[in-house]
């Protein structure tokens, strides 16, 4: 009897601590720049946020030059933010360097350090853009490179975007503008 008070006790307390910490709101999130900076979402209050998981080395790159046209085109009401990943087989990293995605795509937007978007070491922020408990809105999986996910004005989470929506498609164009 003694044993499992002390177990149910244990498993109580180890619980409590392995509470994940993820912030209740998008504009709570700090993440790390490629260039080494911070990207403190909370300095986008008011803004659209459009965060797509992208990779230099991917069979759909040709969105680059779309998701930074689109960056220019609502550059006062709309931040695209890029996050890099590899987990989709398409590394960002090639011989220990840094991918070249900004340099090689010109892109103005700022992109984040490499995240791991899916899997048991998934980013805090893509916890929070694919489940339930934290947006408050829907759970979502990332399917693959530049998925989108459109937060509003108030940090709200309004829509996703499959892979293969680019970033001219109406659809998204029609969320941005709403």
């Amino acid at each position: 009897m003694k044993l499992t008070a002390l177990l149910l006790l244990n498993f109580i307390f180890f619980a409590a601590t392995a509470q994940e910490n993820i912030p209740s709101g998008i504009y709570d999130f700090k993440i790390e720049a490629h260039d080494g900076s911070v990207i403190d979402l909370s300095q986008y209050k008011g803004h659209k946020i459009l965060i797509v998981n992208v990779t230099a080395y991917d069979e759909f790159n040709r969105q680059y030059p779309q998701l930074e046209a689109l960056s220019q085109k609502y550059t006062d009401g709309l931040v695209v933010i890029g996050m890099l990943t590899d987990d989709f087989l398409a590394p960002a990293t090639i011989n220990g360097q840094k991918s070249v995605a900004g340099k090689n795509y010109d892109v103005s937007f700022p992109l984040a350090e490499m995240v791991k978007v899916k899997g048991a070491e998934m980013a805090p922020i893509y916890k929070w853009l694919t489940q339930k408990k934290y947006n408050k809105v829907k759970d979502t999986e990332v399917r693959w490179d530049f998925q989108k996910y459109l937060i509003n004005e108030k940090g709200e989470l309004t829509a996703v975007f499959d892979p293969k929506v680019t970033a001219s498609d109406p659809k998204l164009i029609a969320a941005i503008e709403q």
